[in-house]
Formats: structure tokens, C-alpha cells, sequence
């Protein structure tokens, strides 16, 4: 089942922003992550709405910035922001399961807060594989299925219930074992519970995927 438009978009543009900033004040590794997004080349971004990350990258060292997002509205928040930063973005209204780019098109492909709430991720992870350089990579930053028994049984009560509140946003969705499942090598991995945070919500897995 699908989230409605007005959901997805409410979840969208508040929850990754919210939980960066929860993760940040509260001592998560995020700092590790975020010193790594895209360095060079060109980047695509899934779920690029809002602009959540273009504080994070390093315009003097991208060749080309594209996204993609489900929201008209988030995407020209986007936009301006992009501006305001000084990327000529090529921001695209769709779905990561479809992505509106030739094969081999990027360097770095970036996911934050996103495979949680996309219809087919296994559609997705073939997908960032078809548009990614053979030496390209593929970043990630998402919360997914807790490892131990007590907050994945919460999790399963819970999912029906949340995917209606939270724009379609599934909780027990692997992670790391996706990537590794469509042939992706994985390198510099990391992966806990966020402090302070219901486990059942706070399982988050970050690394690098490559083909």
C-alpha cells in the first residue's frame, strides 16, 4: 500500500532533517558519514527533496548534482536550494524504481532516510546499479530491521500502524543485507541502535556499496 501525496511529502521533508540532527546532538556517528558524502564526480541523490543534504557536499569537487523525489513541492525547495549553493542541480520529479537517467551516468549514488519508504527496493538497488559507473559507488544512511529479537517483534506489531502515520515508511526492511543480496560489495559499514531513541525505531546501518 502506498502512502498518500500529502503524507509522503510531510514525512519526506521532516523526518530525514529531524533525525540528523537527533542523531548529531546526541553523539551518533553521523559526522563519519557525513564527511564522506560525495566528494567528486557526479552525484545522484534519491530522495532529494528539500535539500537536506547539499550542506554536506563539496560544490568545488562536483562535476554534476541530480536527484530524484516523489514531491513537486520538496523538489523546488530543493532547487532553491541548490541555487542558493551554487549547483546548476538537475533535480527530476519520479520514483527511484524508475529513474529517469542513462546507464552509467554517475559516480556516487546517495541514499539517506529513502529505502524505507520506496515501493520495490530491490526495483531501486538494480536500479542504482544501472546508473552507476563501474567504479562508481553507492552511499547509504537508512534505518531498517532491528538485529535482536525484543525490538523486531515491536517492529512487526507496529509496521502496519506506521506505514500509515509515517508516508509508507516500513521498519523491518534490511538494510545491508539488501545490497549484499542484489551482489554489492560492502566496505566501511557501521551500524547501532541511535541512543535515546525506541529501538524498535532506532536501528540505523551506514556504508559504502559497490558493484
Amino acid at each position: 500500500m502506498s502512502a498518500d501525496p500529502e503524507t509522503l511529502a510531510f514525512y519526506q521533508a521532516r523526518a530525514p532533517h529531524y533525525v540528523l540532527k537527533f542523531g548529531q546532538r546526541h553523539s551518533y556517528p553521523l559526522d563519519a558519514f557525513l564527511d564522506r558524502l560525495p566528494t567528486g564526480g557526479a552525484v545522484l541523490e534519491l530522495g532529494c527533496g528539500g535539500g537536506i543534504n547539499l550542506d554536506h557536499y563539496d560544490r568545488s569537487r562536483i562535476t554534476g548534482l541530480a536527484g530524484v523525489d516523489p514531491s513537486p513541492q520538496l523538489l523546488e525547495a530543493a532547487r532553491a536550494k541548490a541555487k542558493e549553493r551554487g549547483f546548476d542541480a538537475d533535480f527530476r520529479a519520479g520514483f527511484a524504481e524508475q529513474l529517469p537517467f542513462a546507464d552509467a551516468s554517475f559516480d556516487t549514488v546517495l541514499t539517506t532516510f529513502t529505502l524505507c519508504s520506496v515501493r520495490d527496493p530491490q526495483a531501486v538497488l538494480r536500479e542504482m546499479r544501472r546508473v552507476l559507473r563501474p567504479d562508481g559507488s553507492i552511499l547509504f544512511l537508512e534505518h531498517g530491521a532491528a538485529p535482536d529479537p525484543g525490538p523486531a517483534r515491536w517492529q512487526q506489531r507496529i509496521e502496519p500502524m506506521w506505514r500509515r502515520i509515517a508516508g509508507g515508511c516500513h521498519l523491518t526492511r534490511p538494510v545491508s543485507r539488501s545490497f549484499a543480496d542484489q551482489g554489492f560489495r560492502l566496505n566501511d559499514c557501521d551500524s547501532r541502535y541511535m541512543p535515546k531513541t525506541p529501538r524498535f525505531l532506532g536501528w540505523i546501518e551506514m556504508g559504502e556499496a559497490r558493484t
